[in-house]
């Protein structure tokens, strides 16, 4: 189960260490989200970071950067609408490097958000990930939550019926997810998660993110048992 955490918005004392301990404990997707940050001032942080982090980082802003910087990839908005790459196979995951491929080699990763069905679908098989929500009630953000005409059964039976191409489009829940409710997406037929206030909204932020990776491993050695 893939475990995407989004980065606080803006200066934080905290993240630089909580991303080193969150690499180190095996994240491999960190979402750079920075609104109010110009280019400049992204590019002085990302340049601040080590090498090596830079293909395990997608930026949400200034696209320009990813192939600037060597980076991991671009996230878009569900009202941003085009993407980059509507008609290639979306490429192998970061951890798709068991099959010989170092993420150095891999081409950017093109992320979006989608709060609807309807762009989810289009997005299947021409992206290769997908953040859908939110699915919980939020945890950073006060009021902000699923509404009452979430399409829960739909979703589910959308996510079970995907072919080969469509599969190779993560889709991760968003919104409220946390350790506690990790089964749920599980079962609800998502390939993952993102997360930002189950991180950032605790002291330890680099320990939050070792229980959900624990969870995570728990699940996937629950569901091969079974």
């Amino acid at each position: 189960m893939l475990i995407v955490v989004i980065s606080p918005e803006g200066e934080d004392s905290r993240e630089i260490p909580a991303m080193s301990a969150m690499f180190a404990a095996g994240l491999r997707r960190y979402h750079v989200r920075k609104p109010l940050w110009s280019p400049a001032r992204l590019e002085e942080w990302l340049r601040s970071l080590p090498p090596s982090w830079r293909r395990l980082l997608v930026l949400h802003q200034h696209h320009e950067l990813v192939d600037k910087l060597g980076l991991g990839g671009r996230h878009f908005r569900d009202e941003e609408g085009a993407l980059r790459r509507q008609t290639e196979v979306p490429h192998t995951e970061p951890a798709g490097s068991a099959h010989g491929r170092k993420p150095a080699q891999l081409p950017p990763l093109v992320s979006r958000s989608s709060h609807d069905l309807a762009p989810l679908k289009l997005s299947l098989g021409k992206c290769d990930s997908v953040l859908f929500g939110p699915v919980f009630p939020s945890i950073s953000k006060k009021g902000y939550g699923p509404g009452p005409g979430f399409p829960s059964g739909e979703l589910r039976k959308l996510l079970a019926g995907r072919g080969a191409r469509r599969k190779a489009t993560s889709i991760l829940a968003i919104g409220g997810v946390s350790s506690e409710n990790l089964a749920q997406c599980r079962e609800m037929g998502f390939d993952g998660v993102a997360v930002h206030g189950a991180v950032w909204g605790v002291p330890n932020s680099a320990g939050a993110y070792s229980r959900l990776r624990d969870t995570a491993a728990s699940l996937g050695r629950k569901t091969r048992a079974a």
